[in-house]
């Protein structure tokens, strides 16, 4: 199949990308043919995030967006920001908070919900979405440029072999491919290795976003307030912190964040949330009280996708032969706002003018140089500049980062005199095991505390039974030998889904075990292992979460 230009991932940068080559063809009187593939079951499938959205980009690619009835329901009310530690927490007086901690004017939205509306305004336009299509392999032609994808075959059994529904995967061909896959893209991942697009760049940091959806009593829900902490569950070492969102309906949006540069392999951020949630000032809106009405909060999803947070620094060279990375396969992320999506919108828009300008001249499968230049006229550019040294500083500790954050942001507008660089990647970070003090957590109440496996389940993830595992190793040999050998197994606690497991006998573990049905594409682990032995290759069509209202 071939077309002007392809567009793997229907996210925000996606399809706000497909959705401006066709503003700007029809704005020409020009026919440019756009399609967009999508790994989930249908756009907005995989898509989690908060979230709390700066209407700013949307608003520059519909300025009627509310005449056309985007789901940007809920703005924001109230900002609260908290300091907490074991049983206690201080609220930062909101004069005091930095601008990039302020709401005003921003909306509380599901994002996989404005993703479908996206998805149904690229249709209206005429662009050609594919849902339940990976990207699975780079296509290049003789010079080396990238001059399409291959989806991935469907049908194939367990040992690789083609099954009685099998289906050869399509070559699609485009003058443009535009990378759209969010945090560690699974092809990005690879042309960023291929065209060595990062070697001008600090390395990348990412961190883990776990969130759940709750239904709460109306006496405790406050439509609009946007909740942020930081402290306690974690150590003053590690970078983190929370969010609770509410939104309308009683419905409230809880989660945590854990940078994966962490060094305590005992450490499990899917643990630490569940501890956050018994803190007094977060578990008062989810348990009940008898004595005044109050019925307890009910959880309804669950979810969990790795965050790629190094900013301005960490941002590779976006353009190669043939193609671009867009949004979160990039890393425009603001760390400092807890905010992407405004990000992922706006650099699907310069990308997306920079490719029509190319083929509108006739070119095709050189580089869009016109991309990073228009990046750095915008004010996504500016926003980033400001906050570029954010998750910089709190590699020297919680105290010291927000010391110098509050410095920078709020006595200095962002405009440090100097930068602060990050040196070593997050799979470098953790210590030896018997170097760090031993976490214990608590056993789940199953009221504010769950489990993997219950959370997996509402999380509505499924993956044909009988396919490859999309979870492979490049040596089988390397968890038992070195992870488990010197980190304790780190696998079994950052993964948020079950996937990853030691089966012992006698207290020593005797096999790896994979449960790769469990996946929720979060790519922790392709981020975190240690020995970068694990590999994440993208499953058939369609398989994964289902995020209804994420």
């Amino acid at each position: 199949m071939e077309y002007d230009i392809l567009i793997v991932g229907a996210g925000p940068s996606g399809l706000a990308s497909a959705i401006h080559l066709k503003q700007l063809a029809q704005k020409n009187g020009q026919e440019l043919s756009v399609a967009v593939l999508e790994k989930g079951a249908e756009p907005g499938a995989h898509i989690l995030s908060g979230a709390i959205m700066d209407p700013v980009a949307l608003s520059e690619l519909f300025p009627n967006w509310k005449e056309l009835g985007a789901p940007l329901h809920q703005e924001v009310t109230d900002d609260a920001f908290l300091f907490l530690s074991r049983n206690s927490g201080f609220r930062t007086p909101n004069w005091m908070l930095p601008k990039c901690f302020q709401n005003h004017g921003n909306f509380i939205v599901s994002l996989g919900e404005v993703t479908r509306w996206l998805s149904e305004q690229a249709e209206h336009l005429g662009v050609e979405i594919f849902p339940g299509f990976s990207g699975a392999h780079l296509l290049f032609n003789e010079s080396g440029a990238i001059r399409g994808v291959a989806t991935g075959n469907m049908g194939l059994l367990k040992d690789g072999s083609a099954g009685p529904q099998f289906q050869l995967g399509m070559e699609i061909n485009a003058k443009y491919t535009l990378f759209a896959e969010g945090s560690r893209g699974h092809l990005g991942k690879q042309l960023i290795a291929h065209f060595k697009l990062d070697q001008h760049c600090d390395p990348q940091s990412y961190g883990i976003g776990i969130k759940e959806l709750w239904e709460i009593d109306p006496a405790r829900h406050q439509a609009g307030l946007a909740l942020h902490s930081a402290g306690w569950p974690l150590e003053n070492d590690t970078y983190g912190g929370s969010f609770l969102y509410h939104l309308p309906d009683n419905k409230v949006a809880v989660g945590f964040i854990v940078g994966l540069d962490y060094q305590n392999p005992w450490l499990s951020p899917f643990e630490e949330f569940q501890r956050f949630k018994t803190h007094p000032n977060i578990k008062w809106y989810f348990e009940g009280d008898e004595t005044q009405g109050i019925k307890a909060g009910k959880r309804i999803a669950y979810g969990a996708r790795a965050i790629t947070a190094g900013g301005l620094l960490s941002l590779p060279k976006t353009i190669f032969p043939g193609g671009a990375l867009i949004g979160c396969d990039a890393g425009y992320l603001n760390a400092s706002r807890i905010k992407g999506s405004h990000a992922a919108i706006k650099s699907g828009m310069l990308a997306a003018q920079a490719a029509f300008e190319a083929v509108s001249m006739g070119r095709s499968l050189d580089e869009l140089t016109q991309y990073p230049k228009l990046f750095e006229q915008s004010w996504l550019y500016q926003e980033l500049k400001k906050a570029r040294n954010f998750k910089q500083w709190f590699k020297k500790g919680f105290v010291i980062g927000s010391i110098m954050t509050g410095i920078e942001q709020k006595l200095l507008g962002g405009r440090m005199p100097w930068t602060v660089h990050k040196k070593v990647p997050d799979h470098l970070s953790l210590k030896d095991a018997k170097d760090c003090p031993r976490i214990e957590y608590p056993k789940p109440d199953g009221r504010l505390s769950f489990d993997r496996l219950s959370s997996v389940f509402i999380s509505n993830t499924n993956h044909e039974e009988n396919q490859p595992a999309h979870l492979t190793l490049k040596d089988a040999s390397v968890p038992l030998s070195v992870n488990y050998a010197r980190f304790a197994g780190p696998e079994a606690r950052y993964c948020p889904a079950g996937v990853y497991e030691y089966i012992e006998q006698a207290s020593e573990p005797t096999r790896f075990q994979i449960n790769a049905q469990n996946c929720v594409h979060c790519k922790t682990c392709d981020i975190k292992d240690p020995t970068q032995n694990i590999v994440w290759v993208t499953p058939e069509g369609g398989g994964g979460p289902v995020y209804a209202s994420m």
